[in-house]
């Protein structure tokens, strides 16, 4: 059994919750409110740092460990998520034949809303088949600020016009 340590941080797009354990970060999630605790964790304050670094625009690959919890399948789809580079976009359907499932794009979708490390694997990289924004645990508006900030917004305007 881990010890498990949280620790908060306001972002422009409201609070992050972000828990992890003595190796890993395991949860990165948006929440309501800042309820900030175990702030002195050396892998929290990495975390933050370089998600602080993000949202400023000066990060683009995260270097803290990240460890979600998962079924094999879900495992494969957040590994896939984690190929597509900032600035990136790619559909279900090209991530469901990336990990060898190429009808399972349902399947795929049900991952990515499950992803428990937002941002970090970046399930907001991932659009329907003909270009739209589609899904996102955090909400389409959060999901268009990310791909704003990533710089893939145009690149999405631009498959869908």
């Amino acid at each position: 059994m881990h010890t498990v340590y949280q620790a908060s941080m306001a972002t422009p797009l409201g609070p992050l919750c972000i828990t992890c354990n003595s190796q890993a970060i395991t949860i990165i999630e948006f929440t309501d409110e800042l309820t900030a605790r175990n702030d002195d964790v050396p892998l929290l304050t990495q975390a933050k740092r370089e998600l602080q670094d993000y949202f400023s625009g000066s990060r683009t690959v995260f270097e803290f460990p990240v460890q979600p919890q998962g079924t094999e399948f879900q495992q494969r789809v957040w590994q896939a998520l984690r190929g597509i580079k900032h600035g990136q976009l790619a559909s279900y359907g090209e991530i469901a034949k990336r990990i060898g499932s190429p009808k399972g794009m349902r399947a795929v979708g049900m991952a990515n809303r499950n992803n428990p490390v937002a941002i970090v694997i970046p399930c907001h990289r991932v659009i329907g088949a003909n270009g739209t924004l589609t899904g996102y645990a955090g909400g389409l508006d959060k999901k268009a600020w990310l791909l704003e900030l990533e710089g893939s917004a145009n690149r999405l305007r631009q498959s869908t016009s």
